[in-house]
């Protein structure tokens, strides 16, 4: 019988810009369930966006613990599951990459499998259908991942210079991830493609070495950005602006945050990404979340 559990799980941005579907980085902001063994399925939810978690047997957490156990041809006992939630819902802060994790970490630790953070990660992106969310919420800081022809996932953590700061502004209104999707073309040229790998590269390069060179011209982006900002206010502006500090911003996920890499200790420069939507009659939220390094945290839960 497996003892009291608590799960601990960050938010996460993805793509950074040109990485499509590649990048992703960690936030510190939490998803935590605690969780222990219970004569029938219990689920309370407490936090952020609370009326957007289910507490019945529809909840995703708990969903993808049951097609995790019937992937090992298992049968998961009901537990007694506790979500507090500080993960905004919807607006491309990883809600449901972090609630896959989730669930896929209490899999693991209910049915005994004793997985490695690869091997949870893998099973996240199996379900997820793409590895850059999951990734860092498991790994922590900042990954570059891919989904091999095998189907397994590769991810390579990336240790991200203090010197860089990022922050979230999140707009007041939210966009489905289904509608931000239908938006992107079916083809690219191969002249865009070019466009992306450069920078993707060298975005990755700059933020191992702490190079500010290469900014802001590391963060252009032609594959999914130039297609869904008319779908966000000021979103165009944003993209194109430049301050003191200011390393450079990037849709987070499929918005509608914008994710903002900035120099530590200039936080004026997130000020001024938010004062873009104020100018366009929308109002903003400013989270200065920062990286979160640790990933998924698993511990016992204190008696």
């Amino acid at each position: 019988m497996f003892a009291q559990t608590v799960v601990r799980v960050p938010a996460s941005s993805a793509n950074l810009g040109p990485g499509f579907d590649t990048l992703g980085l960690a936030l510190r902001i939490y998803l935590t369930c605690r969780f222990r063994p219970a004569d029938r399925l219990c689920i309370r939810a407490a936090g952020r966006d609370v009326d957007s978690i289910p507490t019945d047997a529809s909840n995703l957490i708990w969903q993808t613990a049951l097609t995790v156990a019937r992937a090992q041809r298992r049968e998961l006992p009901p537990i007694d599951l506790s979500i507090e939630n500080d993960i905004p819902v919807g607006k491309g802060f990883g809600s449901s990459a972090a609630a896959l994790v989730a669930g896929v970490a209490i899999a693991d630790r209910v049915l005994g499998l004793d997985w490695d953070q690869h091997r949870l990660l893998d099973e996240a992106a199996r379900i997820e259908g793409h590895p850059d969310n999951v990734a860092a919420a498991v790994l922590g800081s900042a990954i570059t991942a891919a989904i091999g022809a095998d189907g397994v996932t590769r991810a390579v953590r990336l240790e991200i210079p203090r010197a860089f700061s990022v922050a979230m502004v999140c707009p007041g209104f939210e966009l489905p991830t289904t509608r931000m999707r239908e938006v992107l073309p079916a083809t690219y040229s191969r002249e865009d493609a070019v466009f992306n790998i450069q920078r993707a590269t060298l975005l990755v390069a700059a933020l191992l070495t702490g190079s500010r060179e290469a900014f802001p011209e590391a963060f252009g982006d032609r594959l999914h950005q130039p297609y869904r900002q008319p779908l966000i206010p000021g979103m165009g502006n944003i993209l194109d602006l430049r301050t003191d500090g200011l390393l450079g911003c990037a849709l987070s996920g499929s918005g509608p945050a914008v994710l903002v890499f900035y120099e530590t200790g200039k936080s004026a420069a997130v000020e001024a990404v938010s004062r873009e939507f104020e100018k366009v009659g929308v109002s903003s939220e400013i989270v200065f979340a920062d990286l979160d390094r640790p990933g998924l945290v698993v511990t016992a839960a204190a008696k």
